[in-house]
């Protein structure tokens, strides 16, 4: 049997455990009944999908409080796979303890960082000790696992409900339209179904992800930005990354708002080759809803 065969069919790996943000990704864009693999890591959903345990992997990449998710735009350099889609999330928080917890009683706070960092308007009000963990339903389940008193978790309402967590305060989110950017990875060549309507512009617009690494020397980043104009081609985004391979320089991401198959792009991508040191196309996907 080919490796390709091997997969499952359609298991989908996230990073957490059940209720989390990422699981709302997975259900939103492959639809509830998809078959899910949750490991403890972003880097272990790579590992899953490049190894043949998972068909796909979805992870965050985006926040719109936070911003980037760093260590994924490092996995995605890293490991050869390629983005198939995007799917936004709205990131509603609650904040939740053992029943018959009181907030007065609260003295210490866990949740993943970026959880932490969109509830900070909230959890500043109290002098609570903040914690970080590897995920916010996590967060939640070891509370419920170790029984702990004077404990509580910033979680998702649904993730709060499926660890029998009580809501001490919900809604603690700092900006009431927070939402989360996941992108779905695959092996490249990988079949997969079709997202949920739901989860993609209706305009049907795409999207292309690409990463470039720039000369250090003045005008090398003037020059490769020239080409996007100079083929009317818009960037939805621009940010830089150390490259991990030589010291103090840096590789770009980019997000253009454009098909990397259609003819002007390609043309683009050619006369980029030439501009940049570096030059990978991570994927061209149809755009998240909302997003």
């Amino acid at each position: 049997m080919e490796p390709s065969a091997a997969r499952s069919s359609l298991v989908v790996a996230y990073a957490g455990e059940p209720g989390a943000f990422a699981e709302d990704a997975v259900r939103a864009y492959f639809g509830a009944a998809a078959p899910t693999l949750a490991v403890g890591s972003f880097r272990g959903v790579f590992e899953a999908v490049t190894g043949g345990g998972a068909a796909a992997g979805v992870v965050p990449i985006e926040n719109l409080v936070n911003g980037t998710v760093r260590e994924n735009y490092d996995l995605l350099l890293e490991f050869p796979l390629e983005i198939r889609g995007e799917v936004v999330v709205p990131v509603r928080l609650c904040l939740a303890a053992l029943p018959g917890q009181r907030l007065e009683a609260i003295e210490r706070v866990y949740s993943h960082v970026q959880a932490l960092g969109q509830a900070d308007g909230f959890l500043r009000r109290r002098p609570w000790t903040l914690l970080t963990t590897y995920n916010t339903a996590g967060a939640g389940k070891s509370i419920a696992d170790r029984g702990e008193r004077g404990a509580a978790a910033v979680l998702a309402p649904r993730a709060a409900a499926l660890f029998g967590l009580e809501i001490l305060a919900d809604g603690i989110e700092s900006v009431p339209d927070n939402r989360t950017r996941f992108v779905v990875v695959a092996v490249p060549g990988t079949t997969l179904p079709a997202p949920e309507r739901a989860a993609v512009d209706p305009s049907s617009a795409a999207r292309t992800t690409l990463v470039m690494g720039i000369r250090n020397e003045p005008g090398a980043l003037l020059r490769a930005l020239g080409v996007f104009a100079e083929h009317g081609l818009n960037l939805s985004k621009l940010e830089s990354r150390p490259a991990r391979d030589r010291p103090w320089e840096y590789v770009f991401w980019v997000d253009l708002d454009a098909d990397a198959t259609a003819p002007t792009t390609r043309a683009a991508l050619v006369e980029l080759a030439v501009a940049t040191t570096s030059l990978r196309v991570l994927g061209t996907y149809p755009r998240g809803a909302g997003g």
